[in-house]
């Protein structure tokens, strides 16, 4: 006879998920800049767990905080974006 506890321990462990609001309140960036991010390939893919509800795996975003400090590219000496072009005089 067999232990309904025993079929409990063999699933894997939840992982907590993430809603948007959620991350963008522990990441001081915009929603667009979330979403070029994770576009890009620089932030965690978010799933669909339904057709109009996205959560991220908080895992996931804690080991890419983590992360920034490791592959930080900025430089402090370059631009601020591209910026306005500049008018040629004709």
């Amino acid at each position: 006879m067999s232990n309904d506890n025993d079929e409990h321990d063999e699933l894997p462990a939840l992982r907590r998920m993430l809603t948007e609001r959620m991350v963008l309140e522990e990441i001081p960036i915009s929603r667009t800049t979330l979403y070029r991010l994770e576009r890009a390939g620089k932030f965690p893919r978010s799933v669909y767990i339904s057709p109009n509800r996205r959560l991220w795996f908080r895992d996931e975003v804690a080991a890419w905080q983590a992360a920034i400090n490791d592959n930080d590219e900025r430089n402090p000496q370059r631009g601020r974006g591209k910026g306005r072009r500049r008018r040629t005089i004709r």
